[in-house]
């Protein structure tokens, strides 16, 4: 073998003999599964305890007594009050409107004047009677004539009846050329000026009183559940049991606060809305307390309103959205596994969820929002503070 063929054998030889070298002396690799890692959620940790319940409705502020005032006779304006102009503000008795009496001061003269003539006439005729009664018993006239007389007086009698009604009638026309206020309250609108002619029976203002307002919140009917009114309540709510109500608007560039109570519901549900209007009361602060400087939310404002419910014990306060499948929570047992549960649901309001039953105290509910869930799965638990909520 010449030279130039042994030279590359060898090399080829030598490479062979350290591959096989080296693949009989090198290591065998296990190959090996890595461990899964498990996802993060949020839990929390069970604590019954007792809730009261609310429920959040929303209204108009309204006077809780409105009236048209109203002249009960006719005649010029002669003197109106500055208090009568739109948002005018009057006391009880304030008088707020004159008008021309002058010829209701001649109709109370006249008809003293009748009431006086008539009074005469029926002294007269009664001592005509009692004067032909003697004679009768003497037997000086006939019975026809006492009884004429006894007519004549009787008639008499009633003309003075009539005339002292007439008088008093005058009278009360006269007291009423000046319109007085019913009630302490404002004004919210008026229709009338000094010169101008009212009739009896047309509305010159409109009125309202300041000592309550109230708001008409309209509920879901299922909502009443939930609100410590007996159903057979009929008319207004005792004032010592009646649930308290929070209003609160944003009024004057800040948020305001009102503290009232829940007056009555009404009896009818609307048949369009399914709804049950109940109405909450505010007082005044000379109503509510004297040395109060807060006042009543203004006629016309729009509030939120918060009503106090129910109070439940050993109750679970829940995030909504740890509710799955209508009525189960995830929870997440010693091993950091996760186990559907079946829960008894008191009610799901708002953002949270009240569970009545089918869990412990300590035990971790998940919270997280979980598109694949397995019974069982193995989770790394972040422990939050439970929904914080004042019974």
């Amino acid at each position: 073998m010449s030279p130039k063929t042994a030279l590359p054998l060898a090399v080829i030889a030598a490479a062979l003999l350290g591959a096989v070298t080296l693949f009989a002396t090198s290591e065998r690799l296990t190959p090996t599964q890595p461990e899964p890692i498990p996802p993060s959620v949020r839990v929390v940790e069970v604590a019954p305890g007792p809730v009261q319940m609310v429920v959040h409705a929303q209204g108009t502020v309204l006077p809780r007594t409105e009236s048209q005032l109203v002249p009960e006779v006719s005649g010029n304006v002669v003197w109106r009050s500055t208090s009568l102009v739109p948002g005018g503000y009057f006391d009880a008795g304030e008088a707020l409107l004159r008008i021309d009496d002058r010829d209701y001061h001649d109709a109370v003269e006249r008809a003293r004047a009748a009431s006086s003539r008539a009074e005469a006439e029926q002294e007269f005729a009664a001592f005509e009677l009692e004067r032909l009664q003697a004679l009768e018993t003497s037997e000086l006239i006939s019975r026809s004539a006492v009884e004429s007389a006894m007519r004549a007086e009787r008639v008499a009698e009633a003309t003075l009846r009539d005339a002292e009604a007439a008088l008093e009638q005058a009278q009360r026309d006269l007291s009423r050329t000046e319109i007085n206020a019913p009630f302490k309250g404002l004004v919210r609108s008026e229709q009338v000026d000094v010169g101008q002619f009212v009739n009896r029976g047309s509305a010159v203002a409109t009125i309202y009183a300041v000592d309550y307002v109230e708001v008409r919140l309209p509920i879901a009917d299922e909502q009443l559940a939930y609100l410590d009114i007996p159903l057979s309540q009929r008319g207004e709510l005792d004032e010592d049991t009646a649930p308290s109500v929070i209003l609160s608007a944003e009024f004057a560039g800040a948020r305001r606060e009102w503290r009232g109570t829940l007056a009555r519901t009404e009896a009818e549900i609307d048949a369009r809305s399914r709804m049950v209007q109940a109405v909450a009361r505010i007082g005044s602060a000379e109503t509510r307390d004297r040395e109060s400087a807060e006042l009543p939310p203004p006629v016309g404002l729009f509030v939120q309103a918060e009503i106090q419910g129910r109070s439940a014990d050993d109750v679970i306060v829940l995030p909504r959205d740890a509710i799955r499948n209508g009525n189960q929570v995830l929870v997440v047992d010693a091993d950091n596994r996760l186990r559907y549960r079946t829960v008894e649901l008191l009610r799901v309001y708002g953002d949270d969820a009240y569970v009545a039953g089918g869990l412990s105290r300590g035990e971790r509910v998940a919270i997280s929002p979980l598109q694949v869930v397995v019974d069982g799965m193995r989770v790394e638990p972040l422990v939050e503070s439970p929904p914080q909520h004042s019974p």
